[in-house]
C-alpha cells in the first residue's frame, strides 16, 4: 500500500478536479469481473435460451395451427389428439410433416409464435438503442457511469424475476418484460465496457511505463511524461516515438484483451454453473404434474432465479468498482430549484441528444472507428439472428424438449468459455492480432448457415442426415457457435477501445452498443417475416449466409494503429466546449 500511495503522487495530472487517476487495483478488477458474472447469466441463459422459448410457448397455448386456423395448437385432455397431460403441446400439422408453426393473434395481427419472439427481439434492441442515445452521455460526466450501471442492473434483475407471475392467460405482457430486461442488460454492459479503457489506462503497467514512483524526481518525470504525451499526439513523430507508440498500443491491446477475455470467461463459467442448476431444477419439475399442467412454469422459475443471481452478484460491483468520475455536467455547479426542475429535464435530454450527435460526428471523422462500427453493426446483427433462430429452430422444427434444449445451451456456453480462454493463447502462440482473430471467427461463423442450407439439397434431404435435419446435428452447431462467440466477445471490445478519444469512453461505447443492439433489430425482424410467409424457418439460412459475409471486407480494411493516432489527434483538437468545459488541474491546484 505504501508503494501504491507513493506512486499515486506521480500519476498524470488531472484534467478536471474530480478525475480519479489512481492505479487500477486487484479489488477494482474483481468488481468489474463480478458484474460480468452477474449479468452474463441473464444474457446467456435468459436472453439466449429461456426468454425466446418462453415467448414462443406462452402464446402457443392460445394459438392455432399455421396450416389449419381452426385447430388449436394446444388441446385439452380428452379431445382425442392430446397426450398424457391435462394440456398437450402439438408441434406438427395434421399431415404429420413435422415442420408446423403455431399462429397467435397479438395486438390485432396474426403472427406465428416464432415470429412473435423474433419481433420482440427487434423491438427490444430498438428500445435499447434509443435508451442509450437518451442517457449514455450522462455516463461521461460526474459519477453517473457507475450509478447508471447499478440502476440498470437492479431494474433488469427485478424484470427477470417478474416472469414468475406471467402465465399463458397474460402472455401479452411477456414481450414488454423482455423489452425492459434486454434494454437494461444492454445498457449496463455498455456502461461496464466504458470502464475497460479506464482500467487499462490506469493500470500499474501504464503508470510505471510513463511515470516513475520516485517522488524526489517528480518534476523531471513530469517533463518526460509531457514529452511522451506530445509525441503521442504528433502524427509526424520521430521513428523512436512512433516505435514507442506502436509498442504501447500492442501492450494496451494485450492488456485489454486479457481483461476482456477473463471477464467473458468468468461470465460463461457462471452461466455453465447456473445452467447445471437449471437442469437439476427442470428434472425435478419433470417428475411432477406441474410441467404437464403448466409447461412454462419451470422456465419461469428459472428466470426468477436468474434475476436473483443478477442482483446478488452485482453487490461486489457496488462495493469494489471505483466510480472514476468524469467532468461535471454543464449546469452541475448551478443551484437547482423545484420550480425549474422541468426545464432541467428538458435541458439534459437535449444535452444528451446533442452529445450523442457530437459523438456520432466525431466517429465520422475517425475513419477507422467508423469502419469498425459498420463492421460491428453487420456482425452483431448476424450473431443475434443466428442465436435466436437456432434456438427456435431446435424447439419448433427439431422438436427438442426443454431439458435437451438446456443441454444444447450448456454445450454452447461451455464452448464459449473454452473459446474465451483459448483464443488469447492461440493468438499469442501464432502471433495473431485481435483483428485477425475477429476475421477468423467471422469465417467460422459462416459455416453455420451454410450447413443449414445443405438441407435443401435433394439427395441430402433424402438421406435425412446433414443440413441440421437430426436433433444431434444442432449440437455440432452449438459447439462451433460457442467457440466463435468466445473469440468475438473477447476481442471486439479490445479492438474498438484504442479507437476511442480519451475521456469519451462511455459515449463511444454507447455508440458501439447502439450499432451492436440497434442492428440486431434488423435480422430478427427479417427472419420473422420469412417465417410468417413460408411457415418454416429453414429458408432464413440463406439470408443469414449473406449477412455473415458482409462485415469481413470492413474488418480487412481496419487499421487499429492508425485509428489510435487519429483518436489522439482529434482529442487534441476538441474544444473546451466539446470536452464538457472541464479544466486541466495542475499539481498546485491539487494541493
Amino acid at each position: 500500500m505504501a508503494f501504491e500511495d507513493t506512486r499515486r503522487s506521480s500519476v498524470r495530472r488531472k484534467r478536471y478536479t474530480e478525475e480519479d487517476t489512481s492505479p487500477t487495483t486487484t479489488r477494482e478488477l474483481h468488481g468489474w469481473f463480478s458484474y460480468a458474472i452477474a449479468a452474463e447469466v441473464y444474457a446467456v441463459i435468459g436472453v439466449g435460451l429461456f426468454l425466446p422459448v418462453t415467448l414462443e410457448q406462452l402464446p402457443r397455448e392460445n394459438g392455432f395451427l399455421f396450416s389449419d386456423r381452426n385447430t388449436p395448437c394446444v388441446l385439452p385432455r380428452g379431445s382425442g389428439r392430446a397426450s398424457d397431460g391435462p394440456r398437450s403441446t402439438l408441434l406438427v400439422r395434421a399431415d404429420e410433416s413435422g415442420d408446423e408453426q403455431c399462429v397467435v393473434r397479438f395486438m390485432g395481427v396474426d403472427v406465428t409464435t416464432t415470429s412473435l419472439a423474433m419481433y420482440t427481439t427487434s423491438a427490444a434492441v430498438l428500445v435499447q438503442a434509443l435508451t442509450l442515445i437518451c442517457f449514455s452521455s450522462f455516463a461521461d460526466h460526474g459519477p453517473y457511469r457507475k450509478k447508471m450501471l447499478l440502476t440498470f442492473a437492479y431494474t433488469g434483475s427485478v424484470t427477470s424475476a417478474l416472469f414468475m407471475f406471467i402465465g399463458p392467460s397474460v402472455y401479452y405482457l411477456a414481450p414488454f418484460l423482455v423489452i425492459v430486461g434486454v434494454t437494461c442488460l444492454g445498457c449496463s454492459f455498455t456502461l461496464l465496457n466504458a470502464f475497460l479503457p479506464l482500467l487499462v489506462a490506469n493500470s500499474s503497467e501504464n503508470v510505471t511505463t510513463k511515470f516513475s514512483p520516485n517522488v524526489e524526481n517528480s518534476e523531471e518525470h513530469d517533463e518526460e511524461s509531457s514529452s511522451y504525451e506530445l509525441d503521442e499526439l504528433n502524427p509526424d513523430a520521430t521513428p523512436d516515438a512512433t516505435s514507442a507508440r506502436s509498442e504501447k498500443l500492442k501492450q494496451d491491446l494485450e492488456r485489454s484483451s486479457q481483461i476482456s477475455a477473463k471477464g467473458v470467461g468468468l461470465g460463461y463459467a457462471a452461466a455453465v454453473l447456473f445452467q447445471i442448476l437449471s437442469v437439476v431444477l427442470l428434472a425435478i419439475f419433470s417428475k411432477t404434474s406441474i410441467s404437464k399442467s403448466s409447461p412454462t412454469l419451470p422456465m419461469r422459475v428459472v428466470l426468477f432465479l436468474v434475476g436473483i443471481w443478477w442482483a446478488v452478484f452485482t453487490i461486489p460491483t457496488v462495493r469494489w468498482l471505483r466510480s472514476r468520475p468524469g467532468p461535471p455536467l454543464p449546469t452541475q455547479s448551478k443551484p437547482s430549484s423545484r420550480t425549474n426542475s422541468g426545464k432541467s429535464v428538458i435541458f439534459y435530454a437535449l444535452f444528451s441528444f446533442r452529445s450523442f450527435w457530437n459523438t456520432l460526428a466525431h466517429a465520422f471523422r475517425l475513419r477507422q472507428a467508423l469502419i469498425f462500427l459498420l463492421a460491428w453493426f453487420l456482425l452483431s446483427d448476424a450473431i443475434a439472428t443466428i442465436s435466436g433462430t437456432a434456438i427456435l429452430f431446435a424447439r419448433t422444427e427439431l422438436h427438442i424438449d426443454t431439458i435437451p434444449l438446456v443441454f444444447l445451451s450448456l454445450t454452447s456456453i461451455a464452448c464459449g468459455m473454452l473459446g474465451a480462454f483459448s483464443w488469447p493463447r492461440l493468438a499469442s502462440r501464432f502471433s495473431l492480432s485481435p483483428k485477425a482473430v475477429l476475421m477468423i471467427c467471422v469465417a467460422a461463423l459462416e459455416v453455420i448457415p451454410l450447413y443449414g442450407l445443405l438441407g435443401f439439397i435433394p439427395f441430402i434431404k433424402r438421406l435425412g442426415i446433414g443440413g441440421i435435419q437430426q436433433p444431434w446435428e444442432i449440437y455440432l452447431v452449438a459447439i462451433l457457435h460457442g467457440l466463435v462467440m468466445g473469440g468475438i466477445s473477447s476481442y471486439a471490445r479490445s479492438v474498438y477501445a484504442p479507437l476511442i478519444p480519451a475521456g469519451r469512453e462511455a459515449a463511444f461505447f454507447a455508440l458501439y452498443a447502439v450499432t451492436d443492439k440497434g442492428s440486431s433489430a434488423v435480422g430478427p425482424a427479417i427472419v420473422g417475416l420469412i417465417v410468417d410467409r413460408a411457415g418454416t424457418i429453414r429458408p432464413a439460412f440463406a439470408f443469414l449466409a449473406v449477412l455473415v459475409c458482409l462485415p469481413a471486407p470492413l474488418l480487412w480494411w481496419l487499421d487499429v494503429e492508425k485509428g489510435r493516432r487519429d483518436a489522439a489527434v482529434m482529442l487534441e483538437g476538441i474544444s473546451e466546449r466539446d470536452r464538457g468545459g472541464y479544466e486541466v488541474v495542475g499539481e498546485e491546484d491539487e494541493e
